[in-house]
């Protein structure tokens, strides 16, 4: 959440850059100098800040997707685990006629805090 407020400040600031300098040309030199193209000074600068977000994306997407599928897998895993945790206390509890305990039992021997 953070990262996507200081994304959206950084949108804002740069936005009030290009509007602020609309008026203001630069000259860009193509291939050593071979060409010349004047334009405003936001739209170089807006380029290279899209091809910054761009680049930025497509090295941190493959991260992501692998944080989400092991995210997945050990989820799938621990709830496989919850289950037969229960089942394996249920199976306690026919063949001891007894009430196993569970995590969320609290101890007999301390004072409830109400």
């Amino acid at each position: 959440m953070i990262r996507l407020i200081l994304v959206g400040i950084l949108l804002l600031l740069s936005l009030a850059f290009f509007l602020q300098n609309q008026e203001q040309e630069v000259t860009l030199w193509y291939f050593f100098g071979l060409f010349e193209a004047s334009t405003p000074i936001y739209k170089p600068i807006l380029a290279g800040f899209g091809m910054g977000l761009l680049v930025s994306g497509i090295l941190l997407f493959p991260p992501w997707i692998r944080g989400r599928i092991e995210l997945r897998r050990k989820t799938k895993a621990l709830q496989e685990t919850e289950s037969d945790l229960e089942r394996l206390r249920h199976s306690i509890e026919k063949a001891t006629g007894r009430v196993a305990p569970t995590l969320t039992d609290e101890p007999h021997g301390e004072p409830h805090d109400e």
